[in-house]
C-alpha cells in the first residue's frame, strides 16, 4: 500500500518551526487500525486523513496514541496541501469532522478556519 505523507508546518512561513502535523490524503477510508498506526508511525502531535466526498472533505485526526475530534493546527495543514499541493481551484473548503462542519478559506495566501455552527467540545476529544 503507498500513501503520500506531508509534513506541514502551521502557524508559521519558516522552516522547522510552528506546529508540525503530518496529512495523508486517502481515496477510502483504512481501517481505524491502520490509521492509528500510521500516525503512531508518523510520531507528530497529530496527523490528518481525509477522503473527497463530492464538493466536501471528510477529516479525521489521530495522535500516536488515539484519535482526536478536532485538531486546529491539522485541519490547517490539510488545507494547505489541499490549496497548494494539490491545487484546488476554491478559495473554501468543507470539512466534515466528528465534531462538525468547519469552513476553511484561503485569503491570499492567510488560511482561516472556523466551524458552520457552535462546536459542543466539552466532552470530546481536542488539541490545538
Amino acid at each position: 500500500m503507498k500513501i503520500n505523507i506531508f509534513q506541514i508546518d502551521a502557524f508559521t512561513d519558516q522552516v522547522f518551526s510552528g506546529n508540525p502535523a503530518a496529512v495523508c490524503p486517502l481515496d477510502e477510508w483504512l481501517p481505524d487500525e491502520t490509521l492509528q498506526k500510521i500516525a503512531f508511525e508518523n510520531n507528530l502531535s497529530e496527523t490528518a486523513f481525509y477522503i473527497r466526498v463530492g464538493n466536501k472533505f471528510h477529516i479525521r485526526w489521530f495522535t500516536p496514541t488515539v484519535e482526536v475530534d478536532l485538531c486546529g493546527h491539522a485541519t490547517l495543514a490539510t488545507a494547505y496541501v489541499l490549496f497548494e499541493i494539490y491545487n484546488i481551484q476554491s478559495n473554501t473548503i468543507e470539512f466534515i469532522s466528528k465534531s462538525g462542519e468547519l469552513i476553511v478559506t484561503n485569503r491570499a495566501g492567510l488560511i482561516e478556519v472556523r466551524p458552520v455552527k457552535a462546536l459542543n467540545l466539552a466532552t470530546s476529544n481536542v488539541t490545538d
